[in-house]
Order: structure tokens, then sequence, then C-alpha cells
């Protein structure tokens, strides 16, 4: 098992900037992808990044060269920083933490931390 927490969401104006951090523990490999995902109401939940273990990094278009992920493997930690966020921004955020071998759907999930980007 493997336990997530995320942190750092809030309410912040649109151009403005958030640091989003997710803590792992438990069984956690040094192989394992990372990755932020993001659910708006009404809407199904989306990728917003991905960084595998070797740090390469995959992202949405739709936050590519605003949004930017990092890990430091030393506190099992991954990051999201966000820049000049958007209204259309606003979703609850779950890290997610997947095995190397396996795909998102046998991922573990955090509880969620929501942002909310005001006009």
């Amino acid at each position: 098992q493997v336990q997530l927490v995320e942190s750092g969401g809030g309410l912040v104006q649109a151009g403005g900037s958030l640091k989003l951090s997710c803590a792992a523990s438990g069984n956690i490999f040094s192989s394992d992808t990372m990755g932020w995902f993001r659910q708006a109401p009404g809407k199904q939940r989306g990728l917003v990044a991905t960084i595998t273990s070797g740090g390469v990094t995959d992202y949405a278009d739709s936050v590519k060269g605003r949004f930017a992920i990092s890990r430091d493997d030393a506190k099992n930690t991954v990051y999201l920083q966000m820049n000049s966020l958007k209204p259309e921004d606003t979703a609850v955020y779950y890290c997610a933490h997947r095995r190397r071998s396996l795909t998102w759907g046998g991922a573990y999930w955090g509880q969620g931390t929501q942002v909310i980007v005001s006009s």
C-alpha cells in the first residue's frame, strides 16, 4: 500500500501561482511513476502531468508552458508548480502513484486538494 497526502491548494487570482505537494509513504519503489490529475465539477478526471523515475515528464496540452512537475525521491514527494493560472484550472487536484509496469487504473490516489482560480 501507498499513502498519498496532497497539500498546497487554495484560492488564487487569475495569473497567480500555486505549488502543490504530495508526500508519499508506505511501499514505495524508486522506479514508480508519479502524476497529478484534476477533476472539475461535472467533468471527468484528467491527466495534468506525470513524471517517471528517470525524470521524463509529460503534460496535458492545456498546461504546457505554465505548469511544471518535479519529484524529490529523498523526500518521497512530488510537486506541481502552477503558474499563470486561469479560471479553467479550477478543479480538485489529485496526486497519483503507480508502479512502472501498471497503468493509471491500478494507481494509488490521494484525497485531493481544491484549487480555485478567480477571474
